[in-house]
């Protein structure tokens, strides 16, 4: 049931509505006609100013044109548009209700608004009509409130609205986007309007939950196909990832005698970016041109996705910086095709210079970036990015996809304080937030935190998919637990009937491996109930690495390199393997191996945010600009490591060369080089905190180790598969990693 409504809003000032002038002599009144011409807030503020000069501004109709661009308008605002309403006195006539309602159902994030709106309107004893409805049941559709939506439903009937063609298609649409597809199309099927719009929806609906037989034959069924239905098949098809049904279908259309528009070739592109298939987007971009298209703002963003989600990002760019007027969509395709390719810091870069255009991000913007903040460690940014949400009157921190992805950034950052104060601030909370907590916690180390939330999760009534496993599985990894890990997985399919994927076998491997039952992991291995991929062989040779077991690390390989043959992570780990075993004869046969075939390793990076600004490390880097100060920095560590008593570990070093020279090199990692710029750029007893795009050494481990004590500094590093909270001379990790 709806609950009473508890919106309060600051009025900026009070105004109290009389009876109206005449119509005529309002609509032709100077200063509506400025409302026209408005292209910002400020301008806006100015015209209502000479509304209240002209005695205009107590009528109904001027606030109505008033609230109508604030919360309507792009260049408004809906929390000024929600101040303005709030300012009234008395009851706002229809037309007001029903603008406010509209302005909040245009996005997610304020759709909540639009259906409390809605329950004031009721209480307020206004009826509404028939243009009130598909504004409410828009904001159903897109919250995923279906028992509202039901309601709503009933008060269509009862006012008898269920014969309007804009309210009948509306219903259908908010079943259908909520899931309820029995229930759109018995609202299709009971009435008499079935039009293209209806058919449209309903096609939509089953082509939108993957029913794509069933909108197929509800399309073949269509007495009178128009191009909006094309559009919606082609849509559906296009979105499932079959791209050749997509393109039959557009030919097909074109056979038919039905133009396509600009939609019709966002879909194909869409077709195109999801299957991979550029040489398809070729040509769609050479009809583009060809029919005179080549400067529509929509259809150069499409390409700009279409390039990104295909990796040909230079063809992306060049279009993206030949556009003079780029919009917010276009910021946003650019910046997520980076992210989408884990070029994340040219996607942070790109940020950056979004924010001195005049475009301002907004949730899409936020969920592109996020994952480059969470990627490079860049918290400043993130924590940025945070208030701004906090601020915006069109953002809401409360929103469950923005949340979910704070929550990712500030644990992948090593902020588990701020993660879980997001978690705890989300109401209503999803199986994303869920998961995004337990998997925090399990990347620290801090296991029994995440079986903890798992049990919490369970409690409350929330069904775990297979990624909340995979965290669970994880945390169960990372802090040993061997005999939960065994039952939770065996949980998994015998009582949530959620069947084991290649992550959760590598979980449950990982788990044997690093706990040295090296053979148990060979066997679940042999007895997969899915064949192996180079990831599983990976995890396995990792293990080997850790336990020194050349004999088992040998078979991993074999397998990795089948599947794996042109990485050169695999060739590496093996001869750091016998690296470790001093087998010099081997370590050179595999470096020969490499060399021949023209591989490189994968070099050793590792980034530090300072001051907002992510500073990039490699092995033995002397590029920095503060490079001699960072040299100073690490010939001071070393002999203050000397004094500790601490001894390097040569064993990891691959070369065979001199024990001086091993040292040398292993001074010269790139999470030494970050740390001792964090020692330099921060102050002291401040937290620094580094991302390693590999697994941490064990010497840099140890050394890290005692820098954390000997310099006072708690030192939060993520590696690839973990972190480690280094404080005291301890790490969080146990050694165990």
């Amino acid at each position: 049931m709806f609950s009473s409504p508890s919106l309060t809003f600051s009025p900026s000032l009070s105004l109290r509505p009389i009876s109206d002038p005449p119509y005529d002599h309002l609509k032709t009144h100077p200063s509506l006609s400025l409302l026209s011409k408005c292209k910002s807030i400020e301008t806006l503020k100015q015209i209502q100013s000479q509304f209240i000069k002209s005695g205009i501004h107590n009528t109904q109709f001027a606030l109505s044109k008033l609230i109508e661009f604030c919360a309507v308008s792009p260049f408004g605002d809906l929390l000024y548009a929600l101040s303005l309403f709030e300012a009234i006195n008395v009851v706002p006539n229809l037309f007001i209700w029903n603008t406010i309602i509209r302005g909040c159902s245009i996005t997610p994030s304020s759709s909540v608004l639009a259906l409390e709106c809605y329950i004031r309107l009721l209480f307020a004893g206004v009826g509404p009509n028939s243009y009130t409805f598909p504004f409410v049941l828009k904001a159903c559709a897109q919250i995923a409130a279906a028992q509202e939506g039901k309601q709503i439903h009933g008060h269509v009937l009862k006012l008898d609205f269920d014969g309007d063609a804009f309210v009948h298609t509306s219903l259908i649409n908010m079943y259908a986007r909520n899931g309820e597809l029995k229930e759109a199309r018995l609202v299709f099927d009971k009435s008499p309007l079935r039009d293209a719009v209806s058919y449209t929806a309903m096609i939509t609906g089953y082509a939108s939950g993957g029913y794509l037989d069933d909108a197929r034959k509800l399309f073949d069924e269509m007495p009178n196909r128009d191009v909006v239905s094309w559009n919606a098949i082609i849509a559906g098809y296009a979105q499932s990832g079959k791209c050749d049904e997509a393109l039959h279908f557009f030919q097909e259309m074109w056979r038919a005698g039905a133009r396509p528009n600009e939609s019709t070739m966002v879909s194909l592109l869409s077709a195109c970016a999801q299957s991979g298939s550029i040489e398809l987007g070729n040509w769609v971009r050479s009809w583009i041109e060809d029919h005179g298209l080549g400067s529509n703002l929509r259809l150069v963003n499409a390409l700009i996705d279409m390039y990104s989600k295909c990796g040909d990002l230079e063809t992306a760019r060049a279009l993206f910086d030949e556009i003079h007027e780029k919009d917010r969509v276009s910021w946003n395709v650019m910046i997520g095709g980076y992210t989408y390719s884990s070029r994340y810091r040219d996607a942070l870069d790109l940020f950056k210079q979004m924010q001195l255009s005049k475009e301002k991000p907004n949730e899409v913007t936020f969920l592109n970036v996020l994952p480059a903040c969470a990627y490079l460690g860049a918290l400043d940014i993130g924590i940025w990015i945070h208030v701004y949400i906090d601020r915006s009157s069109s953002l809401h921190s409360t929103n469950t996809a923005l949340s979910t992805s704070l929550i990712d950034m500030y644990a992948k950052c090593g902020n588990l304080e701020a993660a879980k104060h997001v978690f705890d601030t989300i109401n209503p909370k999803s199986v994303a937030s869920w998961n995004a907590m337990i998997s925090g916690f399990a990347r620290h180390g801090h296991g029994d935190i995440s079986i903890e939330l798992f049990s919490r999760m369970v409690a409350e009534g929330f069904k775990p998919d297979d990624i909340t496993f995979i965290g669970v599985l994880s945390a169960c990894s990372h802090s040993g637990l061997i005999e939960l890990g065994r039952q939770y997985i065996d949980s998994m399919v015998q009582d949530y009937k959620v069947s084991p994927k290649l992550e959760h076998y590598g979980c449950m491997i990982d788990l044997f491996g690093r706990a040295g039952l090296l053979g148990e992991a060979k066997a679940l291995i042999d007895n997969m109930e899915i064949p192996p991929d180079g990831a599983i062989w990976g995890s396995l040779l990792g293990a080997c690495r850790f336990h020194g077991n050349v004999e088992l690390a040998e078979i991993a390989a074999k397998h990795l390199f089948e599947f794996e043959p042109e990485d050169p992570g695999g060739y590496v780990l093996l001869s750091n393997i016998y690296a470790q075993a001093g087998k010099w004869e081997d370590v050179a046969r595999i470096r020969t191996a490499l060399n021949d075939r023209g591989k490189k390793k994968v070099p050793g990076c590792t980034s530090i945010e300072v001051d907002g600004v992510v500073h990039e490390f490699l092995v033995n880097d002397r590029v920095h600009a503060r490079s001699k100060d960072i040299q100073k920095m690490l010939d001071g560590i070393d002999r203050l490591l000397e004094l500790a008593g601490y001894v390097p570990d040569t064993s990891e070093v691959m070369y065979d060369i001199d024990e001086k020279l091993k040292e040398g090199a292993l001074c010269y990692h790139s999470e030494r080089l970050a740390i001792a710029f964090g020692l330099i750029s921060t102050r002291p007893g401040t937290t620094i905190r580094i991302t390693k795009n590999l697994r941490v050494c064990g010497n840099c481990h140890s050394a890290t180790k005692l820098i954390s004590k000997i310099f006072k500094r708690e030192i939060i590093a993520r590696d690839r598969s973990r972190f480690h909270h280094f404080k005291n001379g301890f790490c969080s990790c146990l050694d165990y990693w």
